[in-house]
């Protein structure tokens, strides 16, 4: 997506998930920044998270991240966008 990220993980014991984010965002944002030749705050400050409850809510949440780039008109299906786990998946 090319304004905000989603991404399921699993933290190690001791290892809080905003400093996941905060990894995630700080290395992607400084990397940008160099490549659009600018500097200053990248992403919007928008934390959300939740908890995976169960199976089927684990495969709920894949399917809704791999299918944001289609409901956001950036292709026609999850496994197009290549900046998705759906791409990778796809039969090649």
């Amino acid at each position: 997506m090319p304004n905000h990220i989603h991404f399921l993980a699993a933290p190690l014991e001791n290892v809080e998930l905003r400093e996941i984010a905060h990894s995630i965002k700080s290395y992607t944002a400084h990397e940008a920044n160099k490549l659009l030749k600018r500097n200053g705050q990248f992403w919007q400050h928008e934390p959300f998270d939740r908890y995976i409850r169960n199976r089927k809510h684990f495969v709920n949440v894949i399917e809704y991240i791999e299918n944001n780039p289609v409901k956001a008109g950036l292709c026609a299906a999850a496994e197009d966008w290549k900046f998705s786990s759906a791409y990778y998946k796809k039969e090649k």
